[in-house]
């Protein structure tokens, strides 16, 4: 492959690039042009590596990993589940920990092992749907919502709720609590399958780097 070509990552906006940027540093990759908080630039460059960086809101990663805009891209298993892309995902970075679970009032436990139909809110209905019709076989009907679900059965909008849970203290004040655990979340990296076979060796190379380095920790 010509040796002119940028490696193109993607990065999901706020912590989860910060992150991101400090694990790539200690292993040698920097962006001095990320590091300019007043930056109005889109995408950042390292001509000596030739790499390009670019932040993204998360739900868009994928996206732009499918479609060879980005090489590689950096998110949450949580939207990696949702947008389902077709993207490989090749390394857990093991930071940004949390589930996630079906989540209501403790009563509503029973409507989960009765196979009733119910109402489930989540701002993930690819995730609650394929939890429920393919892994429960319960029929459900899925209300998406953008805000926070925990409304949802405060308000007698749904019965249950999917959603991510780190600390638990929010369900907790709400009068919810987790009634079951769909699958632990991280962050992870994902890359384009075309890019994988052309550019095999470099992506590789930073991939096993990163794996190194997250096995020293």
């Amino acid at each position: 492959m010509s040796e002119n070509r940028y490696l193109t990552f993607a990065l999901g906006k706020g912590r989860l690039a910060n992150k991101t940027m400090d694990l790539l540093e200690s292993i040698g990759i920097t962006c001095e042009e990320m590091k300019d908080k007043d930056s109005r630039k889109l995408i950042f460059v390292n001509e000596e590596y030739k790499l390009k960086f670019f932040l993204a809101k998360g739900p868009d990663v994928p996206t732009y990993v499918e479609y060879g805009a980005a090489d590689i891209g950096v998110v949450g298993k949580d939207t990696i589940m949702e947008e389902n892309r077709n993207v490989y995902e090749v390394l857990d970075l093991g930071f940004g920990k949390c589930r996630m679970c079906v989540c209501g009032p403790a009563e509503n436990a029973e409507l989960l092992k009765h196979h009733e139909r119910i109402r489930v809110a989540s701002k993930y209905p690819g995730i609650a749907r394929d939890y429920f019709h393919n892994k429960k076989y319960q029929t459900v009907d899925i209300i998406k919502l953008n805000g926070s679900v925990e409304l949802g059965p405060i308000v007698g909008l749904s019965d249950v709720i999917v959603d991510i849970v780190e600390t638990g203290s929010t369900l907790k004040e709400n009068g919810l609590q987790i009634l079951e655990e769909i699958c632990p979340l991280s962050a992870r990296v994902i890359v384009n399958p075309v890019s994988l076979q052309i550019e095999n060796d470099r992506i590789k190379n930073i991939i096993t780097k990163l794996r190194e380095k997250l096995e020293e920790k």
